[in-house]
């Protein structure tokens, strides 16, 4: 079950970064999902490394630690994509 939850969560926040981002990121879904899973565990280990994975409530730190990671990833790998697909 925590598979499904990993790909749920890496979606949203995939889509989550996108909409950050200036501009369009024209990736596909799939790569989406990818790097929002990708910034989903990042953002986990840098919430650990601060201490802030665990708070009382909402993680929002770590959820912004999780979106910028993916952000960052997203905008990294759109000019890649775009000139592979030119």
């Amino acid at each position: 079950m925590s598979f499904i939850w990993a790909i749920i969560a890496g979606l949203i926040i995939g889509l989550l970064a996108k909409l950050v981002l200036p501009g369009r990121q024209p990736i596909p879904l799939w790569l989406t999902l990818l790097l929002g899973i990708v910034g989903a565990v990042g953002g986990n280990a840098l919430a650990t490394a601060f201490g802030v994975r665990d708070t009382g409530g909402i993680d929002w730190i770590r959820h912004i630690f999780q979106i910028g990671i993916a952000a960052v990833l997203i905008a990294l790998v759109t000019p890649m994509w775009s000139r592979r697909r030119a």
